[in-house]
């Protein structure tokens, strides 16, 4: 696919035009040793002002730049990160992409956003590696059963693929499970979704902050937010940062797991709570795992990469944290849960372990779009689900900033839910415990 931006974004023009990858280029560049690859984004010092500035370069901010400047030709705008790009919540998430949401307004969130994952790579001229491999919840229970049954009519009468499969097809497609009678947690059956499946954290903040800088957004990096001004109206003026003031009208906090830190500098408190919450690798191991397998009732969600590492996720801790280092008693019933699942793996070797910050509201759904203070938009409050939502939440967060309004798709996860009893509970559908 061949990228031509239009010449000019908002009266701004491109700072450069974006290289194209492709077997011939990759030929070309072979020939030189690969020496002769141009950067893929710029490392700009920042200018005096702009019209929007993004704060945090994980998935979401980058996302919500693309979009502004492809969709709504709004170009004049910084994206600052405070540590490098994607270094966040980005880089230290499970992969994992679905829609299999049971209310209306997240399935319809949800679908969207896998829908733009479906055509990523192409829009981006980047392969972001998705991989639909199908995502299986297992059912260990009459309850569950009943609960997957129930999703699955929700999903289907909101156009989303579902279906429900038994306990011998779910054998048949995960043999490595344990399915004797005498199981601690029987296997009753499981809900599938074929279209779910994983794909390349690091590629997809790469392909959007690669678009972006190319429509001419300017990256910062090492740029860490200290403050937020207001003018004497109350409306926003600015940021305060490591690397100087900063002016602009209108400034979006999207900045994952610390969202009420920063909202906290403009004056405004969020029903935000935030939690470590811990993955980890396995050696690798020869192909054993062609779907994404995840147990409410266990506790413990797995896939295996294209390396043969297992990649496995479990509770958050329940300590509120901004530490990225996670605890042992999670890592220890996380294993005990990997291997009530797959009794073969209890030989294997454990890699690494990481811990991310997830932001979570009281309903276990986000909040996206315009707050008290004029000027100042919220994105974040994802909780576990934030990887798998990154297109539409650019594609949705870039129309809010461009026309000041909500986008039909997120206006119910306005930050007025909250006093007027509006929830969006997605708990369960969260896979989990929060």
């Amino acid at each position: 696919m061949v990228f031509r931006p239009p010449p000019r974004l908002g009266g701004y023009p491109l700072k450069r035009t974006m290289q194209t990858y492709s077997i011939r280029s990759l030929a070309r560049n072979a020939r030189s040793f690969h020496e002769n690859w141009t950067a893929a984004w710029r490392s700009p010092e920042p200018k005096p002002a702009y019209d929007v500035i993004i704060v945090g370069g994980g998935g979401h901010g980058l996302a919500t730049a693309h979009y502004l400047a492809k969709n709504h030709r709004i170009a004049n705008v910084a994206v600052l990160e405070k540590g490098w790009l994607g270094g966040g919540n980005t880089g230290r998430n499970t992969t994992v992409v679905r829609s299999n949401y049971l209310w209306d307004e997240s399935a319809a969130f949800y679908e969207k956003s896998l829908q733009l994952y479906e055509t990523l790579s192409q829009e981006l001229n980047y392969n972001v590696m998705l991989s639909q491999r199908g995502l299986m919840l297992l059912c260990h229970s009459q309850h569950e059963l009943h609960d997957a049954h129930r999703r699955a009519h929700a999903m289907r009468l909101n156009g989303i693929d579902s279906e429900f499969v038994s306990r011998e097809n779910v054998l048949r497609m995960v043999p490595f499970l344990d399915g004797s009678p005498t199981a601690r947690y029987p296997l009753c059956g499981g809900l599938l979704q074929r279209r779910g499946g994983v794909a390349r954290h690091d590629a997809v903040a790469w392909g959007f902050a690669r678009s972006a800088d190319a429509f001419g957004v300017d990256i910062i990096q090492n740029c860490e937010v200290t403050g937020i001004r207001r003018d004497a109206t109350g409306k926003i003026a600015g940021v305060d940062t490591t690397r100087g003031a900063i002016d602009a009208p209108k400034v979006a906090i999207v900045a994952a797991g610390h969202t009420s830190v920063l909202a906290a500098m403009a004056g405004i408190r969020l029903p935000i709570r935030s939690h470590p919450l811990q993955a980890l690798v396995s050696e690798p191991v020869k192909p054993m795992l062609n779907v994404v397998v995840n147990s409410t009732q266990v506790h413990v969600y797995v896939s295996q990469s294209d390396k043969g590492e297992l990649v496995m996720g479990a509770a958050l801790d329940r300590f509120q944290s901004y530490g990225q280092r996670g605890s042992l008693p999670v890592i220890e019933d996380q294993m005990a849960a990997i291997v009530r699942l797959f009794p073969i793996v209890s030989r294997l070797k454990m890699l690494r372990q990481w811990a991310g910050i997830v932001d979570i509201c009281p309903d276990a759904s986000p909040i996206i779009g315009k707050t008290p203070v004029e000027g100042l938009y919220i994105n974040g409050g994802w909780g576990t689900g934030g990887f798998k939502a990154t297109p539409a939440s650019g594609f949705c967060f870039a129309h809010t900033l461009a026309k000041d309004q909500p986008h039909p798709l997120t206006a119910p996860f306005n930050l007025d839910r909250f006093s007027g009893g509006r929830l969006i509970d997605e708990t369960a559908a969260a896979a989990i415990a929060h």
